[in-house]
This record gives C-alpha cells, sequence and structure tokens, in this order.
C-alpha cells in the first residue's frame, strides 16, 4: 500500500484530479517505468480519504456530468514529502528477470545460451535505441522529471548490454 499511496499522493501533489483522470496518468507514464498496475484506484483513494491525507469535492463544468475531484490536505502533502523522501533513500534490491536465468543458465546447452542471451541482448539495443529517441523528442525534453526517469533506465540497460557482451564472450 505505501508504493501506492506513494504514487497517488504525488500525483495529487502535482494537482487535483478526477479518479479516471488519475487512472489515465497511472496507466500511461508511471505504468511505463514502475511497473504499476493498480487494478482500483477509487479503493486506496477512499482509504487516503479517511486517513485525512485527501480531500474531495465534485466539480461540474457546463453539461458534463459530476466528477469526484480529489486534492491533498495539509497532511497529504506532509505524509507524501515523508515518503518521497524516504524512497529517495531507499536502496531495496531491484529485481530483475535475468538473475534467475543466470542461476540456472549451466542447464542449457551452451550454444543455446549464446543465442538466448544475443537474443535478449539486441531487445535490449531496440530498447535503449527507443529510449534515445524519446530523450531526443521535443516532448520528453518539456518534462524533466521523465528525462530523469529514462536517462536512469537507459544507464541500467547498457549496464546490462555491456555485462551480456563480456558473458557472452566468456561462453
Amino acid at each position: 500500500m505505501i508504493e501506492q499511496e506513494f504514487i497517488l499522493l504525488g500525483l495529487l501533489r502535482q494537482s487535483p484530479k478526477h479518479g479516471y483522470e488519475i487512472k489515465v496518468k497511472i496507466k500511461q507514464i508511471l505504468s511505463l517505468f514502475a511497473g504499476v498496475d493498480l487494478k482500483s484506484i477509487y479503493y486506496p483513494l477512499r482509504v487516503l480519504e479517511s486517513k485525512g491525507l485527501l480531500d474531495k469535492h465534485i466539480d461540474k463544468k457546463g453539461n458534463r456530468p459530476e466528477k469526484l475531484v480529489y486534492c491533498l490536505t495539509h497532511k497529504g502533502r506532509e505524509r507524501f514529502e515523508e515518503l518521497l523522501n524516504k524512497s529517495l533513500l531507499d536502496f531495496k534490491r531491484p529485481q530483475f528477470t535475468l538473475d534467475l536465468s543466470l542461476y540456472f543458465l549451466d542447464y542449457l546447452k551452451p550454444a543455446l545460451s549464446r543465442r538466448r542471451l544475443a537474443a535478449r541482448l539486441t531487445i535490449l539495443n531496440k530498447i535503449s535505441s527507443s529510449i534515445q529517441k524519446s530523450l531526443n523528442s521535443g516532448k520528453i525534453r518539456k518534462s524533466t522529471s521523465l528525462s530523469r526517469i529514462l536517462r536512469h533506465n537507459l544507464c541500467l540497460l547498457q549496464a546490462e548490454g555491456d555485462f551480456l557482451n563480456k558473458l557472452l564472450k566468456e561462453l
């Protein structure tokens, strides 16, 4: 729940939002790099509201249907800052799918191991190239936050690529 709480409070720290808008932000942006998939956001929003971290009000514009808009309370801002500070110093080990495969790699024939690792390297290079193109696009340059995240992910992909190149030479 802490990760969900952090994400929801962070999105509402940007500006008040209605539930669907929050869901879209999570799906379009955060799920790309955070691996976040919130099935339902309304229950966590109710929990945060019951903790006094959020307020909600009804918003009606023109002929459009009414929407519940959520915003942070003072207590919500403090909690968000607490979670952000804690997150910056959290060194939870990232989960890499490659690690388990490396542990059991000796159970594959060497030729198959090399082909699979080379295929992974090809995929990593395509992803890296795609991220680099995104970084070079004007849209990403306007978003400092997304630019930082993409640069971080690019470094991680390049490090894994370097490792795979060395491993392929060893095999």
